[in-house]
């Protein structure tokens, strides 16, 4: 199963079905909202806003998204999260109003030429039709292949052993000067090459990030047996690389202010391009030739959960047949690690640098930052059989979801984690109480930790098997 966090906006979802089922009704694709004719643009932008907002628009205005919503922490104002908890409390998103969503709801619309009010109704002028959707076998995914570049080693099974012997990869930061830094200490990859896997003249161009993604990428299709004969028989439009990046290129950006101070024409001219976090999955795809879905997600700490989750879906659909997936990040730059220390977020331990990252530790003060990729090659069941590839685990289920609270805190009541534990389970269709393994986020951060261990027990408590 995978777990992630995601914004994802009620009322966007509304209106894109608002959409879908009126297209439906008219039988017209390309006039999604039909308006009466003599409704002027001005009349219907403004009843369109005012019946979606109503009189909450005013609120928004002074909204500020650096701090929680006193109003949203009440445990009143919710619904569908705290279903977890056993409770039937009522919430509407823009205001105390009820919304009526019955088919005959009426209208008030403003007639822009003769100022009356007139009231419309907005059912279907004929009846919807729809087709049963065709009942098929799901298909079903699997991992056949494992790529890595880490600071503990750039294979997959050192990079494991190492983890299990309980090896940091923690260290003193040495690419740059950082004594004046609060923090001084990260998961900086040491020696790194790229030779054999990217070409020489990209090497010196591209930023970190895009290197250690194209490498992770092509180390996970060899761990997977796709090389020679076998990728010049793969259906090249069956085949989509999703690999994320939450910060992408901050040092080719970085760079790039830099040399502007001097004139723009010392600029590279590639910065904006490596700085963009799909960019990465873009070349890896140019250089095998896929043509398949290619795009790059990005979510903070979730970044890579996304990228496996969306990847999947693709497969399950039938979209692809085979997708790389995973997540590189290299911000260990003056920018990156002033930007996190400015946050107040980052272990100081620098004296003691393999025990800085402490989750779950009443001495625990703050997270480390590191750098690196993971890289996963997913593939339908039959496909990955028909080539007899190795197959590491199967992917059974996920969840996206967002706790809609604040940038850095978790919310209250861990509302958003239970809500995405609860879904990624009922999707898989894995009971509780046969999970035995659960990775956590563990930032070390004493409300980060707690809301996140409240959650595993909310889910997990009557578990006794589970490990984390």
């Amino acid at each position: 199963m995978a777990g992630a966090s995601s914004v994802a906006s009620p009322l966007c979802t509304w209106l894109v079905a608002a959409c879908m089922t009126v297209a439906g009704e008219r039988g017209n694709s390309d006039k999604f909202l039909q308006f009466p004719k003599e409704f002027s643009r001005c009349s219907r932008r403004k009843n369109l806003v005012s019946s979606l907002y109503g009189s909450g628009i005013n609120s928004l205005k002074n909204f500020c998204p650096f701090e929680p919503c006193e109003e949203y922490c009440n445990p009143q104002r919710f619904s569908s999260y705290f279903a977890l908890f056993g409770e039937n409390i009522g919430f509407s998103l823009f205001g105390s109003k009820s919304v009526p969503t019955h088919r005959k709801q009426r209208t008030l619309i403003k007639d822009s030429h003769c100022g009356k009010t007139t009231v419309r109704a907005t059912q279907p002028v004929n009846p919807i039709t729809t087709k049963k959707k065709l009942v098929t076998k799901k298909r079903r995914v699997v991992i056949t292949g494992l790529g890595v570049v880490s600071p503990l080693g750039h294979d997959a099974d050192i990079f494991y052993g190492d983890l299990l012997e309980g090896i940091s990869g923690v260290s003193q930061i040495e690419a740059f000067d950082c004594t004046e830094f609060p923090t001084r200490i990260a998961g900086e990859i040491k020696n790194f090459s790229a030779d054999g896997w990217v070409s020489r003249k990209l090497s010196k161009r591209a930023d970190k990030f895009m290197l250690y993604l194209l490498t992770a990428g092509k180390k996970a299709l060899v761990d997977g047996g796709i090389t020679g004969k076998v990728m010049a028989e793969l259906d090249k439009a069956k085949c989509g690389v999703i690999i994320g990046s939450a910060l992408g290129g901050m040092k080719v950006f970085s760079d790039s202010v830099e040399a502007l101070r001097v004139s723009h024409r010392k600029m590279n001219p590639f910065c904006v391009p490596f700085a963009t976090t799909n960019m990465g999955s873009a070349i890896l795809a140019m250089d095998l030739g896929w043509m398949g879905p290619n795009y790059s997600i990005s979510a903070a700490c979730a970044t890579s959960n996304f990228c496996i989750l969306s990847a999947a879906n693709h497969i399950i659909r039938g979209d692809t047949d085979i997708m790389l997936c995973g997540g590189s990040d290299s911000a260990i730059v003056p920018i990156g690690l002033g930007g996190f220390a400015a946050c107040g977020v980052l272990s100081q331990r620098n004296d003691d640098p393999t025990k800085a990252s402490r989750p779950w530790d009443m001495h625990g003060d703050g997270f480390v930052l590191g750098e690196g990729a993971g890289v996963l090659l997913l593939e339908e069941l039959d496909h990955a059989k028909r080539r007899g590839a190795t197959i590491y685990a199967e992917f059974l289920g996920g969840s996206y979801t967002y706790d809609a609270y604040h940038m850095t805190k978790p919310h209250l009541y861990g509302s958003g984690s239970i809500l995405c534990i609860e879904n990624a389970l009922a999707d898989s269709g894995v009971s509780r109480e046969d999970i035995n393994y659960i990775n956590a986020h563990a930032m070390s951060t004493p409300s980060a930790d707690f809301k996140e261990y409240q959650a595993i027990i909310h889910c997990f408590g009557q578990n006794t098997e589970v490990i984390v």
